[in-house]
């Protein structure tokens, strides 16, 4: 097992190196003026930053709008990027920070759609009144209940535990990974997530095995 994660790490590690090696080659050949090849890093980044801001919003709309916000704003700030830093990040940073203070001025309050929760922490009784209701009507009046008391649950956390949480489930990064992103470090990172999942347990308690 320790041979096979060893293996894995390095592939990963060997990933990450040459998506950076790829970034740094586009970001050079915008600041020194090929514009269209900023096109090129919106499309390795689009999915990923629209999952991200959409779980932070629950609205496809608000997210197509942010998302074309922070492209924006990385455009304009591309300049200032400096070859030493990971565009990953920083594209992250931006998207967060985008998000976060539309969320702040808007007070919007859905931020988890069904499909992220895992089926296998649903409790027993909630499965089977899914699997028992025949009536396309009826099954998605369950799930929008279920979708209520999620959102009901998420409105008591900050955005800062909303995010971290997201990142970390929804994208899986590492704390290390979200505390570069947030401008925190990792033991902030944990705690917030440790924080987030032990209130997410307790609010939907009925809810989960």
């Amino acid at each position: 097992m320790g041979f096979t994660r060893t293996i894995t790490a390095s592939i990963d590690s060997a990933e990450h190196n040459a998506e950076r090696d790829q970034d740094a080659a586009l970001i050079a050949r915008v600041q020194a003026g090929e514009i269209q090849a900023f096109d090129a890093l919106v499309n390795r980044y689009k999915v990923r930053l629209f999952a991200i801001i959409y779980n932070l919003t629950g609205n496809r709309e608000d997210t197509a709008d942010l998302l074309q916000d922070t492209f924006v704003k990385a455009f304009q700030a591309i300049g200032r990027f400096k070859p030493s830093a990971a565009f990953f990040t920083w594209i992250y940073r931006i998207a967060l920070n985008t998000t976060t203070s539309y969320l702040r001025k808007q007070k919007l309050r859905r931020f988890f759609s069904f499909e992220s929760v895992d089926e296998e922490a649903l409790s027993p009784a909630l499965l089977q009144a899914l699997s028992d209701t025949n009536s396309a009507a009826d099954k998605s009046a369950l799930v929008d209940e279920l979708q209520d008391h999620l959102n009901e649950a998420l409105q008591s956390l900050s955005i800062k535990h909303r995010t971290a949480i997201v990142l970390f489930e929804i994208e899986g990064l590492s704390h290390a990974e979200i505390g570069r992103i947030m401008g925190c470090t990792e033991g902030t990172v944990r705690s917030r997530v440790h924080y987030a999942k032990t209130a997410l347990q307790s609010l939907l308690s009925p809810y989960l095995r």
